[in-house]
């Protein structure tokens, strides 16, 4: 995978030849193999540490409830660099949700489909130690610490193969955005009360040390699928916009029930409301 000049690691020629390596052993990967294990050097076992370690402190100060539930549940290693494969092993003990490796980024909706199928592509490689509390891209804290442990919630789990059902039935581009702003704003980037309070779920908010201490400084919007879907977003900086459920437990519900009921005409319908309200003047959010 090629690195942006930005790239923290882009003219570390060790980091790059080390990336490599790692993504080799997914390049041949298919689902029901074993999943390779990759030899983590300690260098790497000390940035996990570092990053787990901070993380699960945030977690308890600003994630909700279900979140930090399902963190103890999952129980991820805080001394070393997690196996995929053992993290798959107890996904699949608590909801039946299975990690696959993959080299680097996949296509959008292939990245969608295999969550139909219960299956989460990953990364095993992670970040550039020079940053190590930030990543410009998905990297296996990324993977693991946000959303490996929304993944280990039964409710949560649920939600996640319902998108990537609606996913597939979002068969025309337009359709497909609309639903991966949704997606942006509610699984990645989700927020909810709780003990009045704003509280964080999503996987974007899990593993960004910088964020989750951040994001309360957002403008707060009630939740709102119409506004989510036909709101833009950059990024690579803090978002300055999130939709805040009443409850976990209420969002969940909506949200399921819109992924369950997603498809091409439920987006042109959406945005032909979305229309006649922007000629009357009628504010979402």
């Amino acid at each position: 995978m090629e690195l942006g000049s930005d790239h923290p690691g882009f003219a570390d020629a060790d980091y790059r030849r080390r990336r490599a390596e790692i993504a080799a052993l997914a390049q041949h990967y298919r689902p029901g193999d074993r999943i390779p294990d990759v030899r983590y050097t300690p260098d790497e076992d000390a940035l996990w540490a570092l990053l787990s370690g901070t993380l699960a402190d945030l977690h308890r100060a600003f994630a909700c409830a279900e979140v930090v539930r399902a963190g103890h549940d999952l129980a991820l290693p805080d001394g070393r660099v997690p196996q995929l494969r053992e993290v798959t092993d107890r996904l699949g003990e608590l909801t039946g949700f299975r990690m696959g490796p993959v080299p680097g980024l996949v296509p959008t909706r292939t990245f969608y489909a295999a969550l139909a199928e219960r299956r989460f592509l990953s990364t095993q490689y992670l970040r550039h130690a020079s940053v190590p509390l930030y990543t410009p891209e998905p990297d296996l804290a990324h993977e693991l610490i946000g959303h490996a442990t929304m993944l280990a919630s039964p409710s949560l789990a649920q939600l996640y193969q319902e998108a990537g059902r609606a996913s597939l039935r979002a068969e025309t581009e337009p359709a497909l955005e609309f639903f991966s702003r949704v997606f942006w704003y509610t699984i990645e980037f989700g927020v909810v009360y709780e003990r009045n309070q704003v509280r964080a779920w999503g996987a974007g908010l899990l593993s960004s040390f910088g964020e989750i201490q951040a994001f309360r400084n957002a403008q707060i919007r009630p939740m709102d699928l119409l506004a989510m879907g036909t709101t833009d977003y950059d990024i690579t900086h803090y978002q300055p916009v999130l939709f805040a459920g009443a409850s976990l437990e209420r969002q969940v519900d909506e949200l399921g029930a819109f992924f369950a009921s997603y498809d091409d005409d439920t987006y042109a319908r959406l945005v032909a409301n979305h229309r006649s309200d922007e000629r009357q003047g009628v504010p979402h959010g």
